[in-house]
């Protein structure tokens, strides 16, 4: 009697437990493609990192404009000195006056004002560098969205193909289960032989055997989903678009690719970014070349010290002073130092435009074969549900002929087979359609 109460306590523990664990797991989310691209944007290091760099850009280019203004520099120090004898000679009157006292604490400070009024180019073209790159590094947000925007739509889409080979593969093993019950009865009432139940019975475990793999893939594909759009991986992810349904303005009229490259060209950020980038080389070769010419600035500065080293004779107090002037440096030999950056900045600068020209050999291509890729995409959606519509009728035709008693049960496993192989090829033609979509427009740009 006890060990029944125990048996009764840990089953109950077991129910509760399992009650509390399914109160506790989280509600489905429900997400529509745009709805997907929304939160991944908030959620994507990647994409902030490019922000980042944006930032540390632009603040590269206030650093640039702030070389051409003025600096202010203030200073200050204490030396101690040893003693020395003062030196001093006869006055009027016979007092002597000191020139140059014994003063071991001294104090300085000054106000030093320094303005190059003239690089030779080189700040103007350090400035024009860094705007480049900083206008490059916006380009490179843009295109680290539209990657992302990629990355999504290629998730979002893979899990609403997984729901959809898990559905087509649960609708078969329902029919593999009708199927065997009915050849079970036939063969209970001694109208077939055991292999062809065993035939049934095997064709059914293979059907649950696919449904579980695609179960397994669909979890996949919503962690991968949950993981771009910030959310925890076990949570549940339901997508509210359908593989059937219409395509966008893309695949649903022909493609002329020509157009289509001059909308790329205009609309692809990383050749914005590249065609900067090539400013920003051209700007560090001029900065490089302005080494050779001299340097103007204005100087000046204001000093307080204890004692006063401009002021004559030295005296153990505070005094003030000033200084303006203008300052030119001219470095007429270094060695070949100026030369050599002009050359590295140069090779530099051809290396971007030769980078340029290759992003655009290989943006026609890009184009050119996305485009393909949805106009075969349409026409294999196209051709696999006339395959779908045949092998439904080839399989009701099988089965009325195997109910007469005409056919042998293989036919129908076979036509079952291929009535499943069917809906798998629609399926995935549906979801070559959506992606080829999604590359097509990353390939433009958009």
């Amino acid at each position: 009697m006890r060990s029944g109460v125990w048996v009764f306590t840990a089953a109950l523990a077991v129910i509760t437990g399992g009650v509390r664990i399914a109160a506790q797991a989280p509600p489905t989310l429900r997400l529509s493609l745009e709805d997907s691209l929304t939160k991944s944007v908030e959620a994507s290091h990647r994409l902030a990192e490019a922000r980042a760099r944006e930032m540390a850009a632009q603040a590269g280019v206030a650093v640039r404009e702030a070389a051409e203004r003025p600096t202010i520099t203030a200073s200050a120090g204490y030396t101690r000195t040893n003693h020395v004898l003062e030196f001093g000679i006869p006055g009027p009157g016979g007092i002597p006056t000191v020139i140059y006292p014994d003063v071991p604490n001294n104090y300085q400070s000054r106000l030093e004002l320094r303005w190059p009024i003239y690089t030779g180019g080189r700040t103007d073209a350090l400035e024009r560098a860094s705007r480049a790159e900083a206008e490059a590094a916006g380009a490179d947000v843009l295109a680290a969205q539209a990657d992302l925007r990629l990355e999504v739509a290629r998730a979002y889409w893979a899990l609403v193909t997984a729901r959809a080979s898990l559905g087509v593969l649960e609708e078969g093993v329902a029919r593999s289960q009708a199927h065997v019950r009915d050849v079970n009865q036939r063969y209970m009432a001694g109208l077939i032989p055991p292999n062809e139940l065993s035939s049934a019975t095997a064709q059914e475990a293979r059907s649950r055997m696919l449904a579980i793999e695609a179960r397994t893939q669909r979890d996949v594909s919503m962690a991968d989903l949950a993981r771009l759009v910030g959310v925890a991986p076990d949570q549940p992810i339901e997508p509210t678009a359908e593989l059937g349904s219409a395509p966008t303005t893309l695949a649903s009229q022909p493609i002329a690719a020509s157009p289509l490259l001059e909308t790329a060209r205009a609309a692809r950020q990383e050749r914005r970014a590249l065609q900067q980038r090539v400013v920003a080389a051209e700007a560090q070769r001029d900065a490089a070349a302005a080494g050779r010419l001299p340097m103007v600035q204005v100087l000046g500065g204001v000093d307080y010290s204890r004692p006063n080293p401009k002021i004559f004779p030295r005296i153990d107090r505070f005094q003030d002073s000033w200084d303006a002037g203008i300052g030119v440096s001219w470095s007429l030999w270094d060695g070949g130092r100026t030369d050599a950056e002009v050359a590295q900045a140069a090779a530099a600068s051809q290396a971007a435009v030769q980078r340029l020209a290759e992003f655009d050999s290989q943006l026609g291509v890009e184009v050119r074969q996305r485009a393909l890729e949805v106009e075969s995409a349409v026409a294999a959606v196209a051709a696999a549900t006339s395959g779908v519509t045949a092998a439904a009728d080839a399989r009701r035709v099988v089965e009325e002929r195997y109910r007469a008693g005409v056919i042998a049960e293989i036919e129908v496993l076979d036509s079952e087979y291929a009535l499943l192989q069917a809906q798998l090829d629609l399926t995935r033609a549906q979801a070559a359609v959506r992606l080829a979509e999604a590359r097509l427009a990353r390939a433009l740009g958009r």
